[in-house]
C-alpha cells in the first residue's frame, strides 16, 4: 500500500510518500509545495494543484492529514483549514479515503509522547524510514502522518485478527 502524508501550510505545505511493505514502511518521496506570497485563494491553487501533480505521478491509495489545532490566532486556524481542504479536494478525483490525526496523536505514534518538538518527530522519521540525513521539516511532519497511519492501520489488523 501506498499513503500521502500531509502536513498543511498556507505558505508551505508539506508531503512525505511511503510505500508499506509487510510490516515496514519504505521511503518514496517527500518535499514541499511552497505557496510562496500572494493572495490566499492564489496559494491554495497552489497547494490543490501541487497535490494533485503528487498523487498523479505517485499513485498513492490513501492519503494521511494532520489536523487543525486552535492556536491563539483563529486566523492562522483558519487558513490552515482552508489548505488542508484545498489538499483534501485534490484527491476527490482518485476517490482516495482520507484519514485525519492530530498532531498530538501522529508525535505520541511516533516519539511516545503527544508533547514532543519537531525535532524529535524528525530524528523519528529519519531513524524509521532509514533515511542518510534529515528531511525538510514540513516534509518530515508530512512523512510522520504517513507513519502514524500506518501504525494506526497495522494496530487495527493485529486487533481484529486477535478477536477473530
Amino acid at each position: 500500500m501506498r499513503i500521502l502524508g500531509i502536513d498543511p501550510g498556507s505558505r508551505v505545505t508539506g508531503y512525505g510518500v511511503i510505500d508499506v511493505v509487510g510490516r515496514e514502511a519504505k521511503y518514496v518521496d517527500s518535499g514541499c509545495i511552497r505557496t510562496g506570497g500572494g493572495a490566499l485563494p492564489d496559494r491554495l491553487k497552489k497547494i490543490y494543484q501541487g497535490t494533485q501533480e503528487i498523487i498523479q505521478h505517485y499513485k498513492p491509495q490513501e492519503m494521511a492529514i494532520e489536523q487543525v489545532f486552535m492556536g491563539r490566532n483563529a486566523d492562522s486556524a483558519l487558513k490552515l483549514g482552508q489548505a488542508r481542504a484545498a489538499a483534501i479536494c485534490a484527491v476527490f478525483d482518485d476517490d482516495m479515503v482520507v484519514f485525519e490525526y492530530a498532531a498530538r496523536q501522529i508525535k505520541q505514534a511516533l516519539v511516545g509522547k503527544g508533547s514532543a518538538d519537531k525535532t524529535q518527530v524528525q530524528h523519528m522519521v529519519k531513524i524509521l524510514l532509514k533515511l542518510q540525513g534529515n528531511p525538510q521539516m514540513d516534509a518530515s511532519d508530512a512523512l510522520a502522518a504517513a507513519l502514524c497511519h500506518m501504525h494506526r492501520d497495522q494496530t487495527a489488523q493485529a486487533t481484529a485478527r486477535a478477536l477473530a
